[in-house]
Order: structure tokens, then C-alpha cells, then sequence
């Protein structure tokens, strides 16, 4: 799967992308994929401040648990409830109904992610 080119991304996996007034956050394919089959996702409440890097939620495979971080700082917004009753939508659609949660960033302009270009530089070829 390619990556999209209208997201932001953190080293850490999980993308971002910018909406008028909120950003919708989630893990990107290659983290799914090494986490295999997702059987488990804990969200964060909404109403909840976080920082960039903090981490807010935990996918949990049949292979391992990982924690997603906070690719920015703000107030969540929504959590993607659907994923409670069909964690797979993590794996089978990463990049669509697989997002994870939707915050407020307190910035307009996130700092400190990486373009798509430079996040697929860091995957193994």
C-alpha cells in the first residue's frame, strides 16, 4: 500500500491528517502489518488533553500490544468506536475506517512530523 500523500507522519507509526478545525489520527500500514491481526483497541476519552509524543492509546495484536502516541498536542475530540466491536478495521483499512481518533491539535501548523516522502525514507526497502 502506498502512502498517502495528504497526511502528516510521526516516526513512531501513526499518521495525521488536517482538517478544518480537528485532526484525525491513526497507525499507519507498515504498523499494521507488523502488528498482524489487531484484536483489541483501547481509545482515549474524549474530552482528554494530551502532548505531543504522550502516549494515548494501545493496539493490542495476536503478536503484541503497542502503544500509539499523540502525534500532536490537543483535546481529543472523538474516538472511532466502531473499532470496539471490528478492531480488523485497524488492518484491513488503515488509512480509512482503521483511524483511531480525532483531536484539536493546539497548533494550526504541526511541527516536528514528517512528510510522506521522508516517512517512507525511514521503512525498510
Amino acid at each position: 500500500m502506498n502512502t498517502p500523500s495528504d497526511l502528516l507522519y510521526a516516526k513512531s507509526h501513526e499518521w495525521l491528517r488536517l482538517e478544518k478545525d480537528s485532526a484525525t489520527v491513526g497507525i499507519t500500514d507498515h504498523a499494521q502489518s507488523e502488528l498482524s491481526d489487531v484484536v483489541y483497541v483501547e481509545l482515549p476519552k474524549p474530552g482528554r488533553k494530551v502532548t505531543a509524543g504522550e502516549a494515548i492509546a494501545t493496539v493490542e495484536s495476536v503478536k503484541a500490544a503497542s502503544d500509539i502516541y499523540a502525534p500532536v498536542g490537543g483535546e481529543i475530540v472523538e474516538a472511532n468506536t466502531a473499532l470496539t466491536s471490528d478492531p480488523g478495521l485497524v488492518n484491513r483499512e488503515p488509512y480509512g475506517q482503521g483511524w483511531l481518533f480525532r483531536l484539536k491539535p493546539d497548533q494550526p501548523k504541526p511541527t516536528g512530523l514528517l512528510s510522506p516522502t521522508d516517512y517512507a525514507a525511514t521503512l525498510p526497502h
